[in-house]
C-alpha cells in the first residue's frame, strides 16, 4: 500500500439556498474570501500562486482548477502539510449543493487533520453568512 492511499480527507457538504454564481463570488473574490477565511491575494486563474495570511502565519497555495460556478481547487501548503482543497458547486432545485474536500492528510498528521475538521466547519458557516448578506 503506497503512502498516498493512506491519506485522509476532510469533507464538508452543505445545501445552501442560493445559486452557484453567488457562492462562486464568495469563493473567488478576495475581499469576500477575507470575510470568511483569511486575508489573501487570490485570483481565479490556473497556476496563480497566492497566500492566505492570518495572525498565526500563512498558507501557500496555487490554483489548480477553475470551472466558473462549478469547481475550484488549489494546493494548500502549511506547517509541512502539502494538500489540496477542492470546492464543487452543484445546482439543486432549492439552490446549491456545496462540497469542500481538503485532501492529503497523512497518518502522522492527526493534529492537522482534526484542526482542519473543526476549522472548515467554522469557515464554511462563515461562508454561508457572507453569501446570505451579499446582494
Amino acid at each position: 500500500m503506497s503512502d498516498a492511499s493512506k491519506t485522509r480527507s476532510v469533507i464538508v457538504e452543505r445545501d445552501i439556498p442560493f445559486p452557484p454564481e453567488k457562492i462562486w463570488r464568495a469563493l473567488t473574490q478576495p475581499h469576500l474570501i477575507e470575510e470568511w477565511l483569511m486575508k489573501n491575494d487570490f485570483k481565479p486563474a490556473p497556476d496563480h500562486k497566492f497566500r492566505f495570511t492570518a495572525d498565526w502565519g500563512g498558507v501557500d497555495c496555487r490554483v489548480l482548477t477553475v470551472e466558473p460556478n462549478r469547481t475550484l481547487s488549489y494546493t494548500w501548503g502549511a506547517m509541512s502539510l502539502e494538500s489540496v482543497v477542492t470546492w464543487t458547486l452543484t445546482p439543486t432545485s432549492t439552490g446549491t449543493h456545496l462540497r469542500m474536500e481538503h485532501a492529503g492528510f497523512g497518518p502522522d498528521m492527526q493534529q492537522a487533520y482534526m484542526g482542519a475538521k473543526h476549522g472548515w466547519q467554522r469557515f464554511i458557516a462563515k461562508l454561508e453568512t457572507v453569501v446570505e448578506k451579499e446582494p
